[in-house]
């Protein structure tokens, strides 16, 4: 099959389901290429259990300001993320402690340096645009000592350097500490508003969609009908004096003007580009990856939790779930706790067998809610490392220095091709909100760069 189309966009998730919308919004013809049978990228609902599960993102906070326009558009429903009544951190002890607000319960000196330490990052954060973050002053420094040994000068206290370090590493960045940059770090922290914005977990997991945020990309590939094209691979793509030709899967041929690649960037080299990219194209990419994190799903005949008076909420850079939460469903009587395993306590799970890991999971829920924990009626992992168009979660992150050596070329296009993805976005960053922005973004540069559509 060989088609015709102003701009041709490979990937069905937000962001290039955005970028399609506005173009033909615009007047431009379009299609959409998905190598998977079904659109949202990183975005799943799954229901194959009996119970609603989202398997990928799923919370809209305040300063999402992009995505819910969108979820307005598209006449969804939100609601509050359950959060009445206790939380429970885990110390390096061993030893659960109840607490209400959002500083863990250590001892009253760790409490008050962590206090102090979040004051500190909330003045540096302060001073970076997280759209251009290598432009501040310290950018090469920053980017030059990992989010580890950055905390280690800001403060002796290990426990409290550990609970700050949890907020962007394993809740976030989803890699060690030691394997990216403080310039990387408070760029995640940017792109949020504020470091405090991270640490308050009722902001920044406030609302959820009812039924699912996937329900976002599939309203907007609704509206695109015919044009998104699913199980359609991309093989090749190559320049010409016109625009591109893109082959795809099933023998489809697609002859465009532009091109929009709105995948992760781990994935742009299952791609051959002719002529190749620029070298420096290419270096660039070799220096972002994804990270490392299972979700995972634990559903119960009721929330047990909320009669100990436990909001569900939970904290620990001590235990296999470094994070948990009441991810009860909309309407559902049933309990559901998500919590979440990462980096390098991700590699340990990943290495059992599959009853072992589950057991081991389910004891450290058991951690923070009782024995009651261990018993779910329905337990689901979110691997999303082993998932063929993913390979990682949540986002893609420069690796020592990368940020400040090449972030001001992540939105250059290379002719008629432009990249875009949450992973590239600066507001929003490896959220559904960044990729709402970077597909709005690049659909703009692509009218930009083209002559407006003769409407007859």
């Amino acid at each position: 099959m060989d088609l015709q189309r102003d701009v041709v966009v490979i990937g069905a998730g937000a962001c290039g389901l955005t970028a399609a919308t506005a173009l033909r919004r615009a007047g431009l013809t379009v299609a959409v290429l998905e190598a998977r049978d079904r659109v949202g990228g990183r975005l799943w609902t799954d229901t194959a259990t009996g119970a609603l599960l989202e398997l990928g993102g799923q919370w809209v906070s305040p300063d999402q300001t992009a995505l819910q326009e969108t979820v307005q558009e598209l006449g969804l429903e939100l609601f509050s993320r359950y959060r009445e009544g206790e939380s429970v951190y885990v110390g390096h002890d061993g030893v659960p402690r109840r607490f209400t607000g959002d500083i863990f319960p250590a001892s009253p000196t760790t409490e008050a340096e962590i206090e102090r330490m979040i004051g500190v990052l909330d003045g540096l954060v302060a001073e970076i645009d997280p759209d251009e973050p290598w432009r501040h002053p310290r950018a090469r420094e920053l980017d030059a000592i990992t989010w580890r040994a950055f905390l280690e000068q800001l403060s002796d206290d290990a426990e409290a350097r550990d609970n700050v370090a949890l907020f962007i590493a394993e809740a976030m960045i989803t890699k060690p500490a030691h394997a990216f940059s403080a310039l990387q770090a408070l760029l995640m922290a940017a792109s949020a508003g504020s470091f405090s914005n991270l640490v308050d977990a009722d902001f920044i997991l406030d609302k959820r969609v009812v039924g699912g945020l996937q329900q976002v990309p599939e309203r907007l590939a609704d509206a695109l009908g015919d044009d998104v094209l699913l199980n359609r691979p991309v093989r090749t793509v190559e320049r010409t004096d016109d625009g591109v030709v893109v082959h795809a899967d099933g023998d489809l041929v697609i002859r465009a003007r532009r091109a929009i690649v709105a995948v992760p960037p781990n994935l742009y080299d299952r791609i051959s580009y002719v002529p190749p990219l620029p070298a420096r194209r290419h270096v660039m990419h070799q220096h972002l990856s994804l990270g490392l994190v299972m979700k995972v799903h634990a559903v119960y005949e009721t929330p047990f939790w909320r009669a100990q008076g436990l909001s569900g909420t939970a904290f620990s850079p001590y235990a296999v779930v470094h994070e948990s939460y009441d991810n009860s469903n909309h309407g559902d009587p049933r309990g559901v706790l998500v919590g979440f395993v990462s980096d390098e306590k991700a590699d340990a799970m990943l290495a059992l067998p599959e009853d072992e890991r589950r057991a081991a999971i389910l004891d450290s829920l058991a951690g923070y809610y009782g024995d009651e924990a261990r018993h779910p009626t329905v337990y689901v992992e979110s691997d999303w490392a082993s998932e063929e168009w993913t390979r990682g979660a949540y986002a893609a992150s420069f690796d020592m220095g990368g940020l400040a050596r090449f972030g001001a070329d992540l939105h250059s296009p290379v002719g008629p091709i432009r990249f875009a993805s949450s992973d590239l976005a600066g507001h929003g960053y490896q959220h559904v909100d960044g990729a709402i922005r970077m597909g709005r973004r690049v659909a703009a540069e692509v009218l930009a760069s083209l002559p407006a559509p003769v409407v007859v």
